[in-house]
């Protein structure tokens, strides 16, 4: 086998933004920080945050609320026009006498 192959991990220390600190080993060799961890973020915390940053929602769904009803009457249409040939049918065939 090939000599010194791995890396050298040393004892690190990672920082998360809320303040949280976690003890590891790392082939960093440097402390370093992350934006979330388990005790900050809203899957471990089940606190979820919700941005609506200068209206992206309501843009969304004006956007696409055309879209949605413009599929939704075409949807319509087709429905009714094979409707349409089974009520002829219907109406054509001979009745039975009682």
């Amino acid at each position: 086998m090939k000599t010194n192959l791995h890396p050298t991990y040393t004892p690190v220390t990672i920082t998360c933004a809320c303040g949280q600190k976690y003890e590891t080993r790392s082939g960093r060799n440097e402390d370093f920080t992350v934006d979330v961890c388990s005790a900050c973020h809203p899957f471990f915390t089940g606190k979820q945050k919700l941005l609506d940053t200068a209206g992206r929602v309501e843009r969304f769904r004006t956007k696409y609320k055309a879209v949605n009803e413009k599929a939704a009457a075409t949807e319509k249409a087709a429905a009714e026009k094979a409707a349409a040939p089974k009520a002829e049918k219907a109406e054509k065939a001979p009745k039975a006498k009682a």
